[in-house]
């Protein structure tokens, strides 16, 4: 999420945004998939603005593991104090490491906090590649857990791909992240906040788009189908597909941010958060349930 969403989002949970007009925001006919699956509401639960309001991820070690959010309130102020004051879509892998991605309002780097199955956490910090923008907004670890997709704000033709920090026998918290190659999209993208791997050359992906332009709607759900499993060895190709608008409902009119996305591999189900605008960012924003078609 870009600096001026975040002072939005401050803006009114501080109470400084004054009360937007009541307007029931209806959500348009779903544009009809054009790629094979296809991802049907199922209902909702209310995401709340302070510590689910950027990203999610369901988690599968230990067992009967709740499901964890990112928030503003969920920034520890030992991490906020040194300048890392946003975190965007966490993701976690198969064996139980959790990521979350930082960003800072200045700089040269970016940060990755991982907590360990035995429940310690430590940093590992990326310093960016030529041309590579600042924003951290997800993170996304292959099913194997040895690789891990992040990606860029804006309109962007490419993902990046690390080696997991903390999983990866070649990272450590004291040597810098390396970037080791690229996703190329054959489609742009826009304002992505949060991608999951549902299969090991599937991804599903949450777009903030408020053009419409690229796929002829605004927040879509895309849907990226690798021509390999990232293995760090080499670029992978990446095929894009719009499968539907994802839901805009509200009391309030205005500008919804479409945030984090998680896909459960034990059951099927797929969720996404959707921010409401103005006020109702307080009252009814919402983590939207779906399943496949």
């Amino acid at each position: 999420m870009p600096a001026f969403a975040r002072q939005r989002c401050h803006a009114v949970l501080a109470g400084l945004v004054t009360l937007a007009t009541a307007a029931v925001v209806s959500l348009a006919a779903p544009v009809p998939a054009s790629a094979a699956d296809t991802w049907t509401e199922t209902g909702s639960d209310r995401a709340d603005p302070l510590t689910e309001s950027q990203g999610l991820t369901s988690v599968e070690v230990p067992a009967n593991s709740p499901n964890r959010y990112t928030g503003i309130g969920t920034i520890p102020l030992s991490v906020s104090s040194r300048g890392w004051n946003h975190v965007g879509d966490p993701d976690a892998s198969y064996n139980g490491y959790y990521i979350e991605p930082y960003q800072q309002d200045s700089g040269n780097s970016k940060m990755y906090r991982v907590q360990a199955p035995d429940g310690t956490w430590s940093e590992y910090v990326h310093t960016l590649s030529p041309g590579e923008a600042l924003n951290n907004s997800w993170d996304a670890i292959s099913p194997d857990g040895q690789w891990m997709l992040s990606g860029e704000w804006g309109t962007m033709n490419r993902l990046l791909v690390f080696p997991t920090p903390g999983v990866n026998p070649g990272t450590s918290p004291s040597a810098n992240l390396p970037q080791v190659s690229n996703v190329n999209l054959d489609h742009a993208v826009r304002d992505v906040q949060g991608c999951d791997f549902s299969g090991p050359t599937t991804l599903l992906c949450s777009s903030d788009d408020p053009d419409g332009s690229l796929f002829g709607m605004t927040k879509p759900l895309l849907q990226i189908d690798l021509s390999a499993p990232p293995n760090g060895s080499g670029d992978v190709t990446g095929h894009v597909t719009a499968l539907r608008q994802l839901p805009l409902r509200s009391s309030c009119s205005g500008t919804f941010e479409v945030e984090g996305i998680d896909y459960d591999r034990r059951t099927g189900i797929l969720r996404v958060i959707v921010m409401s605008p103005g006020f109702c960012i307080l009252t009814d924003s919402k983590t939207y349930k779906f399943s496949r078609g």
